[in-house]
C-alpha cells in the first residue's frame, strides 16, 4: 500500500513538487525557479517547455531526498498559477508562442472592445467575472490573431490550449502519445468561455471571443475517481487552481469559511456551498472545487494582481537586499513607513475596482524617507489591498469574517501579518501546514483514490501554527486606511489609449 500522495505545485515563479504524508505533513519538497520574460511595458511570458522541464526535474529530486519511488505515491495532483495561457501542437508537443502569464495587459484593447458593446460586466451572469485582462479567453484571442501559424492550426484540428494545469498533466499522461487534455471546473472557470452553471464550455462565448471548441481540453472533476490518466504508474487524480487548492488545503469546507493566500499575488476565497453569489462589489464568482459526484461548491473571490511580486520588484529591480526576507529586518528599523504609501497596481488594479488602466505609485515622499520606509510601506500595501477585499465579500455575502486563515510564503513574515489583524481588526490565523497549495492538491487527489476517507479526515489533520491578535487603536487604523484609499485614487487612470 503506497504510503503518501504528491503534489505538483506550478507557481508563478517556481514549480515544486512537495510529498505529504496521511496526517498532512511535509516528507519531502523539491523546488526550482523559472524565468520572467518582459517583452515590453505590461507582457509578462513563460517559456512553458522550461516549465515542463523544471517540473520533471522537482519531481525526480523530492522523490530522491525522500528516498522514494514513484511507486510509493498513491496519487499525483496538479495545482496551477491560473489564467495564464499556453496553445501548443497536438502532434509535436511544442508550443506556437510563450505562455501569456494572468498578469499580462496585452488584451486591454480587445477587453474595451468587448465592452464598448455592453459594459465590462457584459458577461459576469454566465461567467462569474467582468473583462479584464486577467482572465485566460481573451488571450487565446490574442494568440490565434496575432501568433503565427495559431488560426491556422486551430482551424485544422492541431492546436491545442491549456492553462498551466492542462499542459503539465497532458505532459506527465503521454503528451502527444496520448496524453489526456483536461481541466478541471476550478480551472476552466477562469477562462472566460465556461458556464457557471452548466460546468461546460459556454457556446456564446467562444462565437464571441472566435475560440474553436476544438482547441479546448475537457472539464473534469477536481478530485476524479476515473483519474485523468497516469504518471509512471501512478493515477493523476486531483487539480485544482492554485487558490482553490489553497481553499481545500485549508478545510474551508463550510460556507462563510475563508482563506487568503500571500504569494506573488494576494488572493481571498470564501466559500458560498452551492449557490452561486453574484458579486455586486468588484469581487469574482468562481468555482471551489468539485469533489466526484458531489455537487459543485462556489466561491467568492477577492484577486489581487502584486503582493510578493512587490518584495521580488525591489529585490531584482532595484536591488534593495539580496533575498526577499531581508525585507522584514529593514522594514522592522523604523517604527511606521514614514507617511508614504505604495500602490503596486504594475497589471492595473484588481479587485475590487478592475481597472486596467491603473499603474503603480508611491506617494508621499519627503527628504526624510529611505529604504527601509519604503520596505515597509511595501509590506503594508498587501494588508490595506486585503483589508479592501475583505470588506467587499463581507458586503456581497452578509458574512461578518470573525478570523482570516492564511497560507503562502509571505505568511512567514511576522511584522506583516501583525499589520495585517492591525489594519483587518480580525485575528490572523496561520496553520502548522503554511504551504496548503500543494496540500489541497494532494487531498484532491488522494481523496479520489481512497487515501483519504472523506473531509473529516482532512478537517483533522488541519493545526494552528500561531495566531496574531489585533493590537492597534480604532483612531489609528481609521487614519492609515483612509490614507491608504486617497493613494489608490492617485494610481488610477494613468495609460491613457
Amino acid at each position: 500500500m503506497p504510503q503518501y500522495v504528491g503534489a505538483v505545485d506550478q507557481g508563478t515563479t517556481s514549480t515544486r513538487f512537495m510529498i505529504f504524508d496521511h496526517s498532512g505533513n511535509v516528507v519531502s519538497v523539491h523546488q526550482l525557479e523559472h524565468g520572467q520574460i518582459y517583452p515590453q511595458p505590461g507582457w509578462v511570458e513563460h517559456d512553458a517547455r522550461e516549465i515542463w522541464a523544471r517540473t520533471q526535474k522537482v519531481m525526480a529530486g523530492a522523490l530522491e531526498k525522500a528516498g522514494l519511488a514513484p511507486a510509493d505515491l498513491a496519487a499525483i495532483g496538479v495545482t496551477n498559477q491560473r489564467e495564464t495561457t499556453v496553445v501548443w501542437n497536438r502532434n509535436t508537443g511544442e508550443p506556437y508562442y510563450n505562455a501569456i502569464v494572468w498578469q499580462d495587459t496585452r488584451t486591454d484593447k480587445i477587453c474595451n472592445d468587448l465592452a464598448a458593446q455592453g459594459g465590462q460586466d457584459r458577461f459576469r451572469a454566465k461567467t462569474g467575472l467582468p473583462l479584464a485582462t486577467y482572465f485566460s479567453g481573451p488571450k487565446i484571442k490574442w494568440l490565434l490573431d496575432n501568433a503565427p501559424g495559431v488560426r491556422a492550426a486551430a482551424q485544422r484540428g492541431d492546436a491545442l490550449f491549456g492553462n498551466m494545469d492542462t499542459w503539465i498533466i497532458w505532459n506527465l499522461t503521454g503528451g502527444p502519445d496520448g496524453g489526456a487534455h483536461v481541466t478541471d471546473v476550478t480551472n476552466a472557470s477562469r477562462t472566460m468561455l465556461m458556464n457557471l452553471k452548466t460546468l461546460d464550455w459556454d457556446e456564446e462565448m467562444l462565437a464571441t471571443l472566435g475560440v474553436p471548441r476544438s482547441m479546448l481540453p475537457e472539464i473534469r472533476p477536481s478530485s476524479d475517481p476515473d483519474i485523468y490518466g497516469r504518471w509512471q504508474g501512478v493515477a493523476i487524480s486531483g487539480d485544482l487552481g492554485d487558490q482553490q487548492a489553497a481553499t481545500v488545503g485549508q478545510t474551508c469546507f463550510e460556507p462563510g469559511e475563508a482563506k487568503n493566500t500571500y504569494g506573488t499575488g494576494c488572493f481571498m476565497l470564501m466559500n458560498t456551498g452551492e449557490r452561486i453569489v453574484p458579486s455586486q462589489s468588484g469581487l469574482l464568482t468562481t468555482l471551489g472545487y468539485k469533489f466526484g459526484d458531489a455537487p459543485a461548491v462556489y466561491a467568492l473571490e477577492g484577486s489581487i494582481a502584486i503582493a510578493g511580486a512587490l518584495v521580488q520588484w525591489l529585490r531584482d529591480n532595484l536591488r534593495f537586499f539580496d533575498f526577499s526576507h531581508h525585507i522584514e529586518d529593514y522594514a522592522r528599523s523604523v517604527s511606521d513607513s514614514g507617511g508614504i504609501y505604495i500602490v503596486p497596481a504594475f497589471s492595473g488594479l484588481y479587485a475590487p475596482y478592475w481597472q486596467s488602466d491603473a499603474r503603480g505609485v508611491i506617494v508621499g515622499l519627503t527628504r526624510y524617507i529611505n529604504k527601509n520606509h519604503i520596505s515597509r510601506a511595501a509590506l503594508e500595501a498587501t494588508a490595506y489591498q486585503t483589508r479592501e477585499v475583505l470588506e467587499a465579500m463581507e458586503k456581497d455575502s452578509g458574512v461578518a469574517l470573525k478570523a482570516l486563515k492564511v497560507d503562502g510564503g509571505m505568511v512567514h513574515n511576522e511584522l506583516l501579518m501583525q499589520f495585517q489583524a492591525d489594519i483587518l481588526d480580525v485575528p490572523v490565523v496561520r496553520p502548522q501546514v503554511a504551504e496548503t497549495t500543494a496540500l489541497g492538491a494532494a487531498y484532491a487527489a488522494g481523496l479520489a483514490v481512497g487515501y483519504w476517507g472523506g473531509l473529516d479526515d482532512l478537517r483533522a489533520n488541519w493545526q494552528v501554527d500561531k495566531v496574531w491578535r489585533p493590537q492597534m487603536d480604532a483612531m489609528t487604523r481609521s487614519k492609515l486606511y483612509a490614507g491608504w484609499l486617497k493613494a489608490v485614487q492617485r494610481s488610477m487612470h494613468w495609460v491613457e489609449e
